[in-house]
């Protein structure tokens, strides 16, 4: 390793995402000029520039996108092994802090209770997300791992396993016109205000949730922005608009007197992952993964 120190590392992967020295510290914690001093430190060891420099830009060179495709699986790789021995050293004992949008599903519950079997001594705290913010717990430190809506494609997450792909429904009044309907197209949602999702989530997970166009290219109509899966459904059993839930979802609420839930057809099914955080893995949120996989039969 030519003495490459462990902190060189992390500078050049936050760096590589950020492509920004002062947002790269911040994130650090550590001063800018900190991160151009390990950077250069890095670049000496391996003998060629990683990243170029200029005053109005970053970016990385060749050789640096070669190296951040190699460094970024062997880093989390390294960095998972060191978390499962503190784990192991420590019997697993911290709590592992679960995220989740929508509702825990059977198997979502399956895997903590595997999970709880598996590490006794570890205890479960599980929290709602709110669907106007699904990644924003996970960046603050709220929780360990989150079961989020797809798509994810954050450079400072890991997403994996996939689970639960479902079709779509639509939530509506019970006095709405599609309500005594067996199913939609997607192309009927042209004739709807559909419910859209307000806050800090990205513009392409917000428009995943709540199109702007039908898969024929027809508009559709805004209904109000909500922060919560209760405030809209609340908005549709008040007939304020609709709004599109996964199978599970729409099964779990389909007990209330004033919202029904109709198939639609034509659109791509909903599809639920487990993210956790890049530069921050721990071993209970990797235990988890792994319970998750074998609950769902599916690859991390």
């Amino acid at each position: 390793m030519s003495g490459v120190e462990i902190r060189e590392l992390e500078s050049f992967l936050v760096l590589a995402q950020e492509l920004h020295f002062g947002r790269a510290g911040e994130r650090l914690y550590i001063s800018q000029s900190r991160v151009s001093q390990l950077l250069r430190s890095l670049e000496g060891r391996i003998g060629a520039p990683l990243v170029e420099r200029t005053s109005r830009r970053v970016s990385l060179t060749p050789l640096g996108e070669s190296f951040l495709a190699s460094l970024r699986p062997a880093y989390d790789a390294l960095r998972a092994t060191v978390d499962e021995a503190r784990a192991a050293a420590r019997g697993m004992g911290e709590a592992l802090r679960i995220g989740f949008q929508g509702t825990v599903d059977d198997d979502l519950g399956e895997a903590i209770a595997r999970f709880g079997d598996r590490y006794p001594d570890c205890a479960i705290d599980i929290v709602e997300i709110p669907l106007s913010d699904p990644f924003g717990p996970l960046r603050r430190e709220e929780m360990d791992c989150a079961v989020v809506l797809l798509p994810v494609t954050e450079d400072d997450l890991v997403l994996g396993p996939v689970f639960s792909r479902q079709p779509q429904t639509l939530a509506v009044s019970v006095r709405h016109p599609f309500a005594a309907r067996e199913s939609v197209s997607a192309e009927e949602l042209a004739d709807c205000r559909l419910i859209r999702i307000d806050g800090g989530a990205p513009e392409y997970w917000r428009q995943a949730q709540a199109p702007d166009l039908t898969p024929g290219g027809l508009p559709i109509p805004s209904g109000p922005s909500v922060n919560t899966l209760q405030e809209g459904l609340s908005l549709a059993a008040a007939n304020r608009g609709v709004m599109l839930l996964c199978r599970s979802t729409a099964e779990y609420h389909a007990r209330r007197d004033s919202v029904t839930f109709v198939p639609v057809r034509g659109l791509p099914d909903s599809e639920l992952g487990l993210i956790r955080h890049r530069l921050r893995p721990s071993a209970q949120a990797e235990a988890f993964a792994l319970a998750v996989g074998e609950t769902t039969g599916t690859a991390n």
